[in-house]
């Protein structure tokens, strides 16, 4: 059994990658955004990139830095399938995953006009913002003393596998076939 998290950039294909290993290698796969949405909506509130960061920051905060990963981690292991768990944004976060072995890291990374331009066509609910905005997000969540809060730069450069996303779908998917056929981090 395989378990990766991924970590990257906002819009740079994480989910694309997901949905790759999902559909063509059989993994499962576990969200940190599936995961506070619940949280959001059982709490009646509205969700957007704010509440997600904000309810995601309070549940380390109460719990531990890494409390949302190992969640997911632990479901991960109860499926008893290869899993992909998306997306870490925390020092914390993979930091405990990677000690519990059984755990690779992927990372991704794309220009920003590329990203911005990605996130406005898939037209979320968090996605509807200006690229001065999408900028200020990414800067806000790319580094952090604060273990609750997002540190991107930190966990990308903790990757196992760090894959540039500025081409085609099938040079992504190129780069990461290259990572799965080796064997992953014990």
């Amino acid at each position: 059994m395989k378990i990766i998290g991924i970590t990257g950039t906002l819009g740079a294909g994480k989910g694309t990658i997901v949905d790759y290993l999902t559909t063509h290698h059989g993994f499962k796969h576990f969200s940190v955004r599936g995961y506070l949405m619940k949280v959001l909506k059982s709490q009646g509130k509205e969700v957007n990139r704010d509440t997600l960061t904000h309810t995601a920051n309070e549940l380390r905060a109460q719990n531990s830095p890494s409390f949302i990963a190992e969640e997911l981690y632990q479901e991960a292991l109860e499926s008893g399938s290869n899993c992909i768990i998306e997306s870490l944004r925390t020092i914390g976060e993979v930091t405990a995953l990677k000690a519990k072995g059984n755990f690779t890291l992927f990372s991704v990374d794309t220009d920003r006009p590329i990203r911005y331009e990605r996130v406005v066509k898939r037209a979320s609910e968090t996605d509807q913002i200006s690229f001065e905005t999408f900028s200020e997000n990414e800067e806000r969540e790319m580094t952090s003393t604060d273990p609750n809060k997002q540190n991107l730069s930190a966990c990308m450069k903790m990757a196992d596998f760090h894959f540039t996303n500025n081409g085609t779908f099938e040079e992504l998917y190129a780069q990461v076939n290259q990572a799965i056929e080796k064997p992953l981090t014990q």
